[in-house]
């Protein structure tokens, strides 16, 4: 018979034990109070990816620095502005005068210099090439994480690229491609405000901008669970914006929350000439915010495309055992 001495050295050294991290006959129903306490238990998996998405990351930052700090030159965006201003220096009337003024609102246009254009441009092409690899990488993580599955960031961030690498690079160009235009339309539009059509289309463009971020949510989500072609993802992506709507605008709620906090608490610090937390959301900003369009998204995935599939499994193997029974009667 063991002593106690002998029993607790056995406990101390069992490898059948549970480790931390086991937690049987948990409820994981994807509620408000879980999402924090799941956030809890992977945060520091959160950083680690989020390092790898620094190299997203990076491109863009560097690039709207250069377009917002350089020098600009203020620049007509109206086509007919030319030639109206040519026929206002040799006749002059109210009517000419009044359509010029119209036609004369100007933007901002940056100037770069050839080396800087190169500089942009590589930077450009290396992400759109990219784009589609890291999103897909980082959705297996985040859909390991959300499971509760045995995650290892850098092996199968790595592992779903190799496993999608076709898919994933023209998901990538297209995504990356909606993307710039959405921006620039937006842009475009939003310096042109004050007619009717111009506001028109600047709130179309929002709304479009908004769905399309929506989608963003279950695109990659959709590539790496299942074997779609891209335009049958895009479609169902496009449903889910509808079919999920109470957990997308509390995802989109969630990120504007990360957003404004970053934001107050670097101008909070920055107040009184503290500028470490300018460099604090490089550790866990994406990596959050991509954590919670996953905990909105792969719930409504699971609902309408995995749970009926397993259901309707479960239901043939059960009629295939119970078949012998009613062949032998």
């Amino acid at each position: 018979m063991k002593t106690d001495s002998e029993k607790k050295r056995f406990k101390l050294f069992n490898m059948n034990k549970d480790g931390k991290g086991v937690y049987e006959e948990e409820d994981r129903k994807p509620t408000f109070l879980f999402f924090f306490k799941l956030l809890w238990r992977k945060f520091s998996q959160l950083i680690r990816l989020n390092l790898m998405l620094l190299v997203q990351v990076i491109p863009i930052i560097v690039f709207l620095y250069v377009y917002f700090a350089g020098t600009k030159t203020p620049t007509a965006t109206e086509l007919t502005y030319a030639p109206l201003y040519g026929i206002s220096q040799i006749t002059k009337s109210p009517s000419l005068t009044a359509l010029l003024d119209i036609q004369s609102i100007q933007m901002g246009i940056p100037v770069f210099s050839p080396v800087v254009m190169i500089v942009l441009i590589s930077l450009a092409i290396l992400l759109a090439i990219t784009f589609g690899w890291i999103n897909t990488g980082a959705a297996y993580v985040l859909r390991g994480l959300f499971r509760g599955d045995p995650v290892f960031i850098w092996s199968d961030f790595f592992y779903a690229i190799k496993r999608n690498f076709k898919q994933a690079f023209l998901m990538g160009i297209l995504d990356f491609v909606c993307i710039v235009v959405l921006v620039v339309d937006f842009i475009f539009f939003y310096n042109k405000t004050g007619s009717y059509l111009n506001d028109v289309m600047y709130f179309m463009i929002f709304a479009i901008a908004i769905i399309y971020i929506v989608m963003r949510f279950y695109m990659y989500q959709l590539l790496i669970t299942f074997d779609l072609k891209i335009m049958k993802i895009l479609k169902n992506s496009l449903i889910f914006t509808v079919l999920g709507i109470k957990r997308n605008l509390m995802a989109l709620l969630g990120i504007i929350v990360v957003i404004v906090l970053n934001v107050l608490l670097i101008a909070a610090f920055l107040s009184i000439g503290v500028s470490i937390p300018l460099f604090l959301p490089f550790f866990y900003v994406m990596a959050l915010m991509c954590f919670i369009t996953t905990y909105a998204a792969y719930p409504v995935i699971d609902k309408y495309m995995i749970a009926p599939y397993v259901n309707d499994s479960k239901s043939e193997e059960a009629d295939a055992l119970e078949a012998p029974e009613e062949i032998e009667e």
